[in-house]
């Protein structure tokens, strides 16, 4: 693409690109129930060494079993040689012991839970988002 007077004498068009049919298809035959079902009995539903959003610092956190966690969004990254999958999951009470003991919307909703794979699924990075006031929540504070 060469640029004149700051711009462009070629025009890209990347809304009718393939590479998104290209990136919709790895996207849409993902499993991403099972990715997430497995990362969550990988780590025993618990979360080691946990900051909440006040500074508290929180040695481990153990999560319900009864957690449903939804993707709620996904995305391909790109930097260099580098190639990244992430998926945004909300983890949410299942089951009907849950929905005894949570009678407000808002605690029912555990937080996110962000995992990102490289380019051959292999686990890279995880982010939590927890909500601290859930019921269900047993934390472990040091």
């Amino acid at each position: 693409m060469k640029i004149t007077n700051q711009q462009p004498t070629m025009t890209l068009q990347l809304k009718t690109h393939p590479v998104w049919q290209d990136l919709t298809e790895v996207l849409a035959n993902l499993d991403a129930n099972a990715l997430v079902t497995e990362h969550l009995e990988l780590c025993e539903y618990k979360i080691s060494g946990y900051w909440d959003e006040q500074d508290k610092f929180y040695e481990e956190i153990t999560l319900p079993r009864s957690l449903s966690p939804e993707l709620v969004s996904s995305s391909i990254g790109v930097t260099g040689k580098k190639r990244w999958i992430k998926l945004k999951f909300a983890l949410k009470a299942e089951g009907s012991a849950a929905e005894d003991s949570l009678n407000d919307n808002a605690i029912k909703d555990f937080g996110e839970l962000t995992i990102i794979y490289d380019e051959n699924l292999q686990f890279m990075d995880e982010n939590w988002q927890i909500n601290m006031d859930s019921p269900l929540i047993r934390p472990l504070a040091k």
